[in-house]
């Protein structure tokens, strides 16, 4: 902490904050009081300096384990936020154009009426390449061996719908891709990139790909069951009238969503993501660990024009491309909500995570966030192991009106 703090030792909620942001720090206590957590962490760097630093709960439930600032869980797709750093990055030292073909860059990839599709459209969802139809499983995903035949698969791949007339979450191909196309024009795995050029100079406690000298800090996931998560998915596609409504409507018909989401399969539940080999390779699109000090930290340059403690990290120009929304569609193919994106990040409707369209970062499933607002220079971040059913987790849109509750305008 930077700022003059205080103490926090609530129950089993301990921390430090600045003055000022009480809001966010009772929103969060109250999440526990209410038993809506096993163990969480949040996060906020404001104007570049730590304000709020909190932690509690169980990391273990089995074992008894306290969940501490240094727990690390997999945080699914906010894992897709650090994937769009690398590209950036990379992008900003000329390694690739974002109105290029794909297809220049990897000419396999211009199979099946995908000669066409920009690097932009690609990573922006707008490619129509939402799911993939060869089958493909977690196992042959995370061994190298396979990866030769994980690339055909994408190169074959035909677009669901035209670039460009659409957009559609990409749910799980959006990684697949991305680690494809960085090794193609980069030359090495994109988690290795951007461990060297950003997160390990940075000093952000985030594993994309998490070794084994890491494992005793990693919590247990704990999610909906596959019985329960079915059961209210249905129910919402009965009852109408929200997001999970459209998504489990289209899981079960066969629509766009259950496309995005069941290739490859994850037999027994997300749970398989508590097993070692998941978070051990580089899945860019979900297996990333991560402590919400990290994840927050991994934005703070990007909330504050590039720059932090005297260093640059990346150009203003970089920054200032991803606050404009890029594309946006009132009804997303897959998730049949309002959103968009800038070059890999995700802009969410107003008031979702932030009041200000600047802002990008992306969530993941279960309700872990990596979020960033350059306008007011906030980068916060909230990692949990009670993994919420809803497509955006009201505990985490509730952390956020709590924080813009306090004072944090420019």
């Amino acid at each position: 902490m930077n700022k003059a703090t205080n103490d926090l030792q609530h129950g089993v909620v301990h921390g430090q904050y600045a003055p000022g942001f009480e809001p966010v720090v009772d929103r969060f206590v109250q999440s526990f009081e209410r038993a809506e957590e096993i163990g969480a962490s949040l996060c906020v760097y404001h104007r570049g300096e730590c304000v709020v630093d909190l932690w509690g709960g169980l990391a273990d439930q089995a074992a008894r384990t306290p969940w501490t600032a240094d727990s690390l869980i997999v945080v699914f797709s906010a894992t897709k936020g650090l994937t769009a750093m690398a590209l950036n990055l990379a992008a900003e030292r000329g390694m690739f154009d974002w109105n290029t073909p794909v297809a220049q860059y990897w000419p396999a990839f211009g199979q099946a009426g995908k000669q066409h599709i920009t690097v932009r459209q690609l990573f922006n969802h707008r490619g129509g390449l939402g799911g993939i139809t060869t089958p493909l499983t977690l196992a042959q995903l995370c061994d190298p061996a396979q990866a030769d035949s994980v690339r055909s698969a994408l190169e074959r791949q035909a677009p669901a719908w035209p670039a460009d007339t659409q957009q559609g979450y990409h749910g799980i191909s959006y990684g697949l891709y991305a680690t494809a196309f960085f090794e193609q024009v980069c030359g090495e795995p994109l988690h290795t990139f951007l461990h060297r050029e950003y997160l390990d100079p940075l000093g952000a406690d985030v594993f994309m790909g998490t070794p084994a000298a890491q494992d005793h800090r990693v919590a247990t996931l704990y999610p909906c069951s596959r019985a329960s998560l079915l059961g209210k998915m249905a129910w919402a596609a009965v009852r109408g009238g929200s997001t999970e409504t459209h998504v489990g409507r289209s899981l079960l018909s066969g629509g766009h969503a259950r496309q995005a989401f069941v290739n490859p399969p994850t037999p027994g539940g997300i749970g398989v993501y508590n097993q070692l080999p998941l978070r051990r390779h580089n899945l860019a699109w979900a297996s990333a660990t991560a402590t919400a000090r990290g994840l927050a930290r991994a934005y703070v340059p990007w909330s504050m024009g590039g720059q932090w403690q005297g260093r640059r990290y990346l150009a203003d120009e970089t920054i200032a491309a991803v606050t404009q929304r890029q594309g946006w569609s009132e009804r997303d193919h897959v998730l049949g909500k309002p959103l968009g994106w800038a070059q890999g990040f995700l802009k969410e409707d107003d008031g979702v995570f932030s009041p200000n369209r600047a802002s990008f970062g992306h969530p993941g499933m279960g309700g872990a966030l990596g979020w960033c607002d350059p306008s007011t220079q906030l980068a916060f971040a909230y990692t949990m192991n009670r993994c919420d059913w809803h497509i955006r987790s009201p505990r985490t849109m509730a952390l956020c009106e709590a924080l813009y509750r306090c004072d944090v305008n420019p």
